[in-house]
C-alpha cells in the first residue's frame, strides 16, 4: 500500500497539496517528465504525488517549490476549514475532485479578457456541452 492511502483513498490534504502541484505545474508549462528530471525522479513519482496516492516529503516539497519559485506554503492554500491543522474561521476554498489540464486552465487565464457578454456566452455553450443546467432558469 502507498504511504498515503488509506481504507478510504489518498488523505485529503496529500490530495489537495497534489493537485496544487499539478497545477502549478501545467500553468508554468511543464510536464511531469520535466519536473521528474529537475527532481531526479521520474515522471511516475511525479504522477503519484500529484494524485496523491504518495505523501511528498518535506525536503522534495522543499525541492519543488524551489523549482516553481513558490513559497511552501503555496501548496496548502485552499484547504477547506475543517481539515486537520486549519484553524476555525478559516474559509472554505472552492474545492474540486478533477484534475486541472492545460484546457482549463488556459480558459481561466483568457476569460477575465473577454467583455462580459462574452464571458456569459462561453459559460452557456460550456453548460450546455456539459449538460449542466443554468442555475438562473
Amino acid at each position: 500500500m502507498a504511504r498515503g492511502v488509506g481504507e478510504d483513498g489518498p488523505h485529503p490534504v496529500d490530495r489537495h497539496v497534489g493537485r496544487r502541484v499539478c497545477e502549478k505545474r501545467i500553468s508554468l508549462g511543464y510536464n511531469q517528465s520535466d519536473l521528474g528530471r529537475a527532481l531526479g525522479l521520474t515522471f511516475q513519482q511525479i504522477q503519484k504525488y500529484e494524485k496523491g496516492a504518495n505523501r511528498i516529503s518535506a525536503s522534495k516539497l522543499w525541492d519543488i517549490a524551489r523549482f516553481f519559485k513558490v513559497d511552501v506554503a503555496y501548496f496548502f492554500q485552499g484547504l477547506n476549514a475543517g481539515q486537520p491543522g486549519m484553524a476555525e474561521g478559516d474559509a472554505p476554498a472552492f474545492d474540486h475532485e478533477f484534475p486541472s489540464t492545460r484546457y482549463t486552465i488556459e480558459i481561466s487565464r483568457l476569460a477575465p479578457q473577454l467583455s462580459s457578454r462574452q464571458q456569459k456566452l462561453a459559460l452557456d455553450m460550456i453548460r450546455e456541452m456539459s449538460g449542466k443546467a443554468d442555475p438562473d432558469n
